[in-house]
């Protein structure tokens, strides 16, 4: 039996700005308990049957799409959803088309879980939106944690949203396993996430805590190389992992790449 209550909690921790994650370790004591503390609200529920889940739609041609370049690494290719994150798409394309993020790291990584950047300050507690301050950018029940989804890092809820993002990485689940997951954290998740979640993977404990705006396409293997580097004691890369830029492109109709296996 998997010990989803120490799995799920020091992994949510990590996602969390530093200041939060003073208390956070492999203990499941303190503000890591079920339904308390700032972890929380990652686990509340959104995913609803009645949810169909929108990760993999292709771009259409024309249509607006991030584009992060990764020095030394290449670009990662990431489509925008902004019927279902109006808030959270106009942020990061407003940081993009600044030049917010060009030249920042990837401050935190961890595999088989997610890859963590832009923080102006690199530790894990810099950041602002667009509006100067915190931003809601709620969450979408079509939208899940597989495997290449794009959210904000928050401090405790989708309110605290600013300019950090992760891509989620993952790892392949049981369905079994997502049963038992769902039981013991109270999430519903439909048979189609489910069947997302062991197919191509991700961090079903997430869902409905942060805000979900964008899915990689093309640039998967990148990030999975990513998630390999070696880290100190916080989790930072030994070696800088620098976004040169983030630009705001029109998708010119290449073809899509959503999983590894389309790598293959």
């Amino acid at each position: 039996m998997l010990n989803f209550k120490k799995i799920t909690a020091a992994a949510v921790c990590c996602v969390l700005f530093t200041a939060f994650a003073s208390g956070c370790g492999d203990d499941t004591s303190g503000s890591s308990e079920k339904g308390s503390g700032s972890e929380a609200s990652s686990v509340s529920s959104t995913q609803t049957e009645a949810g169909k889940v929108l990760n993999f739609t292709a771009p259409e041609k024309g249509e607006e799409i991030a584009v992060l370049t990764i020095k030394d690494y290449g670009d990662i290719k990431i489509k925008l959803f902004p019927e279902e994150a109006e808030k959270g798409v106009e942020n990061f394309t407003g940081l993009a088309k600044d030049g917010y993020y060009d030249n920042l790291i990837f401050h935190r990584v961890i595999n088989d879980f997610m890859i963590q950047g832009g923080d102006p300050l690199g530790n894990g507690t810099g950041g602002e939106s667009i509006w100067g301050d915190k931003f809601d950018g709620g969450t979408s029940e079509n939208l899940i944690h597989t495997a290449g989804a794009v959210a904000y890092a928050n401090s405790g809820s989708t309110s605290t949203n600013g300019s950090q993002f992760y891509i989620v990485t993952g790892t392949k689940y049981e369905e079994a396993d997502l049963t038992q997951m769902a039981e013991y954290y109270g999430l519903t998740l439909s048979d189609e996430a489910k069947k997302i979640y062991t197919e191509d993977g991700g961090t079903p404990w997430l869902d409905g805590g942060y805000t979900v705006f964008g899915q990689v396409f093309d640039g998967l293997d990148i990030v999975f190389e990513l998630q390999k580097a070696a880290t100190d004691s916080s989790d930072k890369p030994e070696t800088d992992i620098v976004i040169e830029k983030i630009s705001i492109e029109k998708y010119d109709g290449e073809d899509v790449k959503f999983h590894m296996s389309d790598y293959k």
